[in-house]
């Protein structure tokens, strides 16, 4: 059957010419993009960003960030527009960099409630510049567990502090350390309840007492009533078996205390150490009465120096300075075994810079003070210990005294953040959370079933108090 026959209309084909694609014209040319180099003080031209008309972003960023002062730092030796005033309050003459420095400090809990007055008196003693600022207050809270959980194990007795501010405490209360108000011993953490309404944010637990700091930079203490023994080692005459408040701090905020056998050493939000007792024949940069319990500025080098961590051995001090070329160690006390890091056993009456740590280019980060041993984290993650060696509590495979500090090997291959010491023990957490221990094995005190002193071993099993809720 055709078309005709069907009816279906025929279909007329016209004659269309073929084109080649290359005669066809496109009316609307195809833009070529071109490279555009970024400047900060960019013009009206459509694809720059001009950094100078847009201040307050580049501020919120920066800030956003959270970047450590020494990126701050660089990108004012980059770039002018950094280094230039911003014109901002609450100063405005700070440049974009410092503006940045000054909101990340107002996020810190203990910069916040500083006066105007206070704050540029720390900004002064930091070195006069807010990114110094922030420097000292990040350095404090790498040192320690300020308002984070914490635990504390003292001579006999121990503390354990929540991430909201409730203490518990349990072990040995002969003298009423343990803060219930009684002198039994407690086998199992305890709530110290008399604390109610009071949010403690760090501990330190010596032998026969117990300091608390409150977020309010207020100290309450109790068991020994004394600060610290004279050198014959006679006590107090009274005993304290509930926290009080230490009146005579009550002028100063402090952030940390640690407490050796003859002293205490507290630690001010400025970054100021003062101490307690002890003070006899300058032992520690000023002369005093040995029970003297009014707190007295550690002088000497320290003076002018803002301390980020402080931490007492048996009759020793250390202190984490942090200064605008980097973080130091002082010592001050009792050289013996040559535990103050100078590479003698002689004492030190005042504040001494230990510069081993220079000769091996570490930056300290931590710091631990053990019975008669000490011990450091770098920024790199390495660990040095000198001091006593008995037991091989330095983790050097003897047990020979260092009287300067000196890496631990065995650890090469463990990046470190924490450190800390007991009579002649170290315990080392690493960065992927393991927990590597050494020295006296006694009594399973390493945390393995089979030990043998010296030996740097690694714990694999941490079992929690479940008592604590």
């Amino acid at each position: 059957m055709d078309a005709t026959a069907s009816g279906t209309p025929t279909i007329q084909y016209h004659n269309i010419p073929d084109q080649p694609i290359t005669t066809i014209v496109v009316a609307t040319p195809v833009p070529t993009f071109e490279r555009r180099q970024r400047h900060c003080f960019g013009t009206s031209i459509p694809g720059e960003f001009p950094l100078a008309a847009n201040p307050s972003i580049v501020l919120h960023v920066l800030t956003a960030c959270n970047l450590d002062p020494q990126d701050l730092a660089k990108l004012e030796a980059t770039c002018s527009f950094f280094r230039q005033p911003a014109n901002f309050a609450p100063d405005f003459e700070l440049s974009i960099s410092e503006l940045a420095a000054l909101d990340m400090c107002q996020k810190r809990g203990i910069f916040k409630p500083m006066t105007a007055e206070q704050r540029q008196e720390l900004k002064q003693r930091c070195g006069g510049s807010w990114k110094l600022v922030l420097k000292f207050l990040l350095a404090g809270e790498a040192c320690f567990r300020r308002e984070k959980s914490q635990a504390i194990a003292g001579p006999g007795h121990s503390i354990a502090v929540t991430s909201k501010g409730t203490v518990y405490s349990f072990g040995s209360n002969s003298s009423g350390q343990l803060g219930h108000g009684t002198t039994e011993e407690e086998w199992r953490p305890r709530q110290i309840r008399s604390l109610q309404g009071i949010r403690i944010v760090q501990a330190a637990a010596g032998a026969g007492r117990t300091m608390l700091i409150s977020d309010a930079g207020k100290v309450y203490a109790f068991g020994k009533d004394s600060f610290g023994e004279t050198e014959y080692g006679v006590q107090g005459s009274k005993l304290v078996t509930t926290p009080q408040l230490v009146e005579s701090l009550k002028d100063i905020f402090v952030v940390q205390a640690a407490i050796g056998n003859f002293f205490t050493a507290v630690l001010s939000r400025e970054g100021r150490v003062y101490t307690f007792s002890w003070g006899n024949d300058s032992k520690l940069g000023h002369q005093t009465e040995p029970n003297d319990v009014e707190p007295h500025p550690l002088l000497g080098a320290l003076e002018n120096v803002p301390v980020v961590q402080i931490a007492a051995g048996y009759c020793y001090l250390l202190a984490l300075a942090c200064q605008p070329n980097g973080m130091s160690v002082y010592s001050v006390g009792c050289g013996l075994g040559g535990k103050l890091g100078h590479g003698s056993r002689t004492d030190e009456k005042q504040p001494r810079l230990i510069e081993q740590f220079q000769l091996l280019n570490l930056q300290p980060m931590v710091v631990a003070a053990g019975a008669w041993h000490a011990a450091v984290v770098g920024q790199d993650g390495r660990v040095c210990t000198w001091g006593w060696g008995r037991y091989g509590c330095l983790g050097h495979g003897n047990e020979e005294c260092e009287s300067v500090p000196k890496v631990v090997e065995a650890l090469s291959n463990v990046k470190a953040v924490h450190v800390a010491t007991g009579d002649y023990t170290t315990f080392v957490v690493s960065k992927d959370g393991d927990v590597y221990s050494f020295g006296c094995g006694e009594s399973a005190s390493l945390g393995h079933s089979t030990a043998t002193d010296g030996q740097v071993l690694v714990i694999t099993a941490l079992f929690p108090i479940s008592y604590i809720t």
